[in-house]
């Protein structure tokens, strides 16, 4: 929807794509040098507890490729509902062989390498095919779109926030719809583009098709019979391939009705702020005004903000170029939250998310987020600028206006160009996992309950589980699934009281335990279905033994872990 005057030519790939294209992998793979030397134990700090969630996603695609949309392998008997949850199976099930090959660490760094070269490349193909000519100003378009702040930010976490390499082919092909390109041919594509990207992340499509609204509300004259046909033949298209799937995500087992964020938008401040894992960036006073370090997403930066300013006062007669702006101001408005807050402090002053919070869907997503439709819009933008200053350039005799642009440029993009993301060792998983000791205790259908019981805060068990060949089933766990009244979406399970007792006991609390919890024990163990209670490597290891000896009886040591077989 984005109609900006056509390329004057059709651009085959040639040497300049492969060097582009070369230049973005090598950019990926040198953000995630050190997972590509440490396969073995890596662990991307800022993740948290999602590298083992994600990595548990794509052990269960590669175990059970034709029947992953729900599971119990997870918070056993209950089981996970996989499309309900940012499960990827769009890459997951492709990159199986890899899984089973190298294993689950080495397809997260796949993934997330490839999906953040893989959507530079994507926008650098569509900006050259479809917006600009000069292949540099694609270029710079293309790298912007992927190694921006924000990206950078879920980078760490969330490959299906940075593995976005459908979303330029599918702007692509809403732009030639708009110009009058071929309905049926255009229209079938872009249904199988919508139905794949929905396998691999439908919050950011979402994102993207409230930016497309906007953007044409910004300039309704980009509307037409022929877009709208073609939109529709691509819901023809895209509709019977996902509506199975789409139903057992909203009606299927461990469904849930919606995802409450509550207001939580971006502070004002963060707009101008550096990003933690910019070059002028600070953790510490990034980390003041974010919602955590993996949803840094806006953090463009005070030169960035500048220069979009002057850029738009510059192009704000180009139609195309005045609608982007107006987008990037409508979702930078939608990701302030509920409440505008500024450098830490709330105001008063309602946002506009406060609305269209309300709406079916968007009630799921994280208000914050919407910000990032910011970097594919700013990134067109800068394309835009380059085209225009390589064109004057080429008329411009005595003023040096390609060397003041690109000076430019380096100035503003150097201070917010990431760096290698932090990698610390993931300890080794135990021989009683590895070596499968467990294979006389649990199995698929008899769980293992985990000390501390696997949570959103303890995701360690999940990569045992994958370490080990996904043979036994888990109790509790990480994931999404319902909760809370009416259905709503909750992180985790619902804890049983064992659980939050012996998470207690992990926190340092002091708990008394008698008949009643004991009884209590062996009641949320047959809910469990568990086979053995293991305890693993932990810091207050001898507390939650005595915890466990008392619950349980005496446990015994073996592969590093102790077990109390049920």
């Amino acid at each position: 929807m984005m109609v900006l005057t056509p390329t004057t030519k059709r651009l085959r790939p040639n040497v300049t794509d492969a060097f582009v294209i070369g230049c973005y992998v090598l950019a990926a793979v040198l953000l995630y040098i050190d997972m590509w030397t440490d396969l073995r134990h890596g662990y991307l700090y800022n993740s948290m507890q999602d590298q083992n969630m994600f990595e548990w996603f794509f052990a269960v695609a590669a175990k059970s490729p034709g029947d992953a949309l729900f599971t119990t392998l997870q918070n056993h008997p209950l089981g996970v509902n996989m499309m309900a949850n940012t499960s990827m199976l769009g890459l997951g099930i492709p990159l199986a062989p890899v899984t089973w090959l190298f294993g689950t660490t080495t397809t997260w760094t796949v993934v997330l390498t490839g999906g953040v070269a893989g959507s530079a490349a994507g926008w650098y193909w569509v900006l050259s095919r479809h917006l600009v000519d000069s292949r540099t100003a694609a270029a710079v378009g293309g790298a912007f779109c992927a190694f921006a702040p924000p990206m950078i930010s879920h980078a760490n976490a969330h490959p299906n926030f940075t593995a976005l390499f459908v979303l330029p082919f599918i702007v692509g092909r809403v732009i030639m719809l708009a110009r009058g390109g071929s309905l049926l041919r255009n229209g079938f594509i872009l249904g199988l583009l919508v139905a794949y990207q929905i396998f691999l992340g439908e919050e950011p499509l979402l994102i993207a098709a409230a930016a497309l609204v906007v953007y044409a509300m910004a300039r309704p004259s980009v509307l037409s019979a022929h877009l709208l046909k073609g939109v529709g033949i691509a819901a023809l298209v895209t509709l019977p391939l996902v509506a199975y799937p789409l139903w057992s995500q909203f009606f299927g087992p461990q469904s849930y009705s919606s995802m409450g964020h509550g207001g939580a938008g971006n502070d004002l401040a963060t707009l101008t702020a550096f990003s933690s894992y910019s070059i002028a960036g600070d953790p510490e006073t990034a980390g003041r005004i974010a919602i955590n370090p993996t949803e840094e997403n806006a953090f463009f930066g005070w030169p960035l903000v500048i220069l979009v300013v002057v850029l738009a006062i510059w192009l704000w007669r180009v139609a195309a170029a005045r609608a982007l702006v107006i987008t990037a101001g409508v979702m930078a408005a939608l990701s302030l939250g509920w409440l505008i807050t500024v450098d830490g402090e709330q105001t008063a002053i309602p946002g506009p998310w406060v609305f269209v919070s309300q709406l079916p869907l968007f009630d799921s997503l994280l208000g914050s987020r919407m910000s990032m439709a910011c970097v594919p819009v700013i990134g067109i933008l800068l394309a835009m600028a380059c085209q225009r200053i390589v064109t004057l350039a080429a008329n411009a005799t005595h003023i040096p206006l390609r060397l003041l642009w690109f000076g430019t440029l380096a100035a503003v993009l150097l201070p917010i160009a990431p760096t290698p993301l932090e990698v610390i060792e993931r300890p080794e998983t135990p021989a009683y996992f590895t070596e499968h000791m467990w294979r006389d205790q649990a199995g698929p259908d008899r769980s293992v309950v985990t000390v501390p019981v696997a949570s959103p805060g303890n995701s360690l068990p999940l990569y045992w589980q994958a370490d080990s060949g996904m043979g036994f089933a888990l109790a509790e766990g990480y994931f999404v699934g319902p909760g809370g009244k009416n259905r709503k979406g909750h992180y985790g399970a619902v804890q049983r009281p064992t659980s939050r007792l012996l998470d207690a006991v992990a926190r340092g609390e002091h708990r008394d335990i008698g008949p009643a919890e004991r009884a209590q024990a062996q009641q949320d163990l047959r809910f469990w279905r568990a086979g053995v209670v293991v305890l693993g490597p932990h810091e207050r290891q001898d507390q939650l033994r005595d915890a466990c000896e008392a619950l349980f009886g005496p446990g015994s040591y073996r592969g590093g872990v102790w077990t109390w077989p049920t």
